[in-house]
């Protein structure tokens, strides 16, 4: 196996620092337009197995060319969602492998945006799945931790806990603080705000896919490990795509506990336009007021000597158990950013969802895994991945049961 990682940032060093410790690879490529940052992350990784290369990820040729250079046989998408459709293309093209941790963009519905979605997360993706199938190429879309993790938590839960399943509902939130800084997001500000500000996304069986206001639908969940009870809010997100293609549920949502001051200051950013992508123009010069608020915003790659704190992803599943009796779960892992920052020097979120795909890897490498067209991580038998988690990892996770809802 022979793999290019595009993108240097926080999920993309991670995955380095990560699979450095593994052998199912011969070659791994970190690609960045900052061809200065890849050679960082290759110098930190210090194995003869890494090398670094400067890539447009904007451009599907520049990918293409890299991967051809390279004999490349899988690439991982680790940029923000804006490049997944030229790295996908890309890729394709290359005769490449390809994995990502996030899908295509959505466009909202221009008519009833709170009611309907218009283009869907990954629909650009999945309407390709039939060319990826006749080449014999897999794009395993959505292998990061949410998606990724929560969605190989959902195939286990529907094939090993439960008879029927009512609902689907990640449930992701933390109890990590930034020292120093009023605002930090230890996440990518660009993918934030296009999650948050988004129509989001729910399904329900019998209506299928609709739309609602953004934060809305609030409710309390008690987090594990001392995250404890947290306020989370509807989010646009990959799984509630995902989830339904492949398992059979009555509802599934996704909800994330942000806090009332992230909330507001998203808002604010919304009502002063900062959150849009289009150019402006400023003293001569195109500029996008989302990229002004990333670019005043620390790099969540230098945070983690300045968080405290733990980061839950989890997936909360209700129903009838095989028993035929109610019941109610919730699949987690907890990421503690002193762990990750001693053993990897990496900071939690970033490294929870950089362990998944290379993980996912090394089951495609060793044929764990293997499959053709354009799926999701519940496509595939979840054992081998949590076993592989667990015991090539040493990375828990945890099936935790709670007192089903009357």
């Amino acid at each position: 196996m022979r793999v290019l990682i595009i993108g240097a940032g926080g999920v993309g060093s991670s995955a380095a620092l990560i699979a450095t410790r593994r052998d199912f690879f011969d070659a791994m490529v970190v690609a960045d337009y900052d061809l200065q940052r890849a050679t960082s992350v290759v110098d930190r990784v210090g194995d003869p197995r890494f090398s670094a290369a400067q890539v447009d990820a904007s451009d599907a040729s520049s990918v293409t060319r890299l991967c051809t250079e390279n004999r490349i046989t899988h690439v991982l998408n680790a940029v923000d969602p804006r490049y997944v459709v030229p790295i996908f293309e890309g890729a394709f093209a290359a005769g490449s492998h390809y994995m990502d941790t996030a899908m295509s963009l959505s466009q909202r519905d221009p008519h009833e945006p709170f009611n309907r979605p218009g283009v869907m997360l990954g629909d650009a993706q999945f309407a390709a799945h039939e060319d990826w199938v006749q080449r014999g190429q897999l794009a395993l879309v959505g292998m990061g931790v949410e998606p990724g993790l929560a969605d190989v938590f959902a195939r286990y839960a529907s094939d090993e806990l439960f008879s029927e399943i009512d609902e689907l509902g990640v449930r992701d939130a933390s109890n990590l603080v930034v020292h120093g800084y009023d605002f930090a997001p230890s996440f990518s500000i660009w993918t934030t705000i296009e999650e948050c500000l988004n129509p989001p996304l729910i399904w329900e069986k019998d209506r299928g896919f609709f739309t609602t206001e953004p934060f809305s639908e609030p409710e309390v969940f008690d987090f594990p490990e001392g995250i404890g009870p947290v306020e989370c809010v509807n989010v646009e997100h990959e799984e509630v795509v995902l989830m339904p293609r492949v398992i059979d549920a009555r509802r599934v949502t996704f909800k994330f506990g942000l806090g009332d001051e992230f909330i507001e200051v998203l808002r604010t950013l919304n009502k002063l336009g900062l959150d849009r992508t289009e150019p402006v123009e400023v003293r001569g010069q195109l500029v996008s007021p989302r990229d002004v608020v990333a670019a005043c915003l620390p790099d969540p790659l230098t945070l983690g000597d300045r968080m405290t704190g733990k980061t839950c992803a989890g997936l909360w599943v209700t129903g009838t158990g095989k028993d035929g009796k109610p019941r109610e779960v919730y699949l987690y892992h907890v990421a503690d950013n002193e762990w990750t920052m001693r053993e990897y020097g990496a900071q939690a979120v970033v490294w929870q969802t950089a362990m998944n795909p290379v993980v996912a890897l090394e089951l495609l490498a060793t044929g764990a895994w293997s499959g053709a067209g354009v799926l999701g991580p519940e496509s595939f038998d979840p054992k081998p991945f949590l076993d592989l988690l667990r015991d090539g990892y040493g990375e828990d996770w945890v099936v935790q049961e709670r007192t089903p809802s009357t």
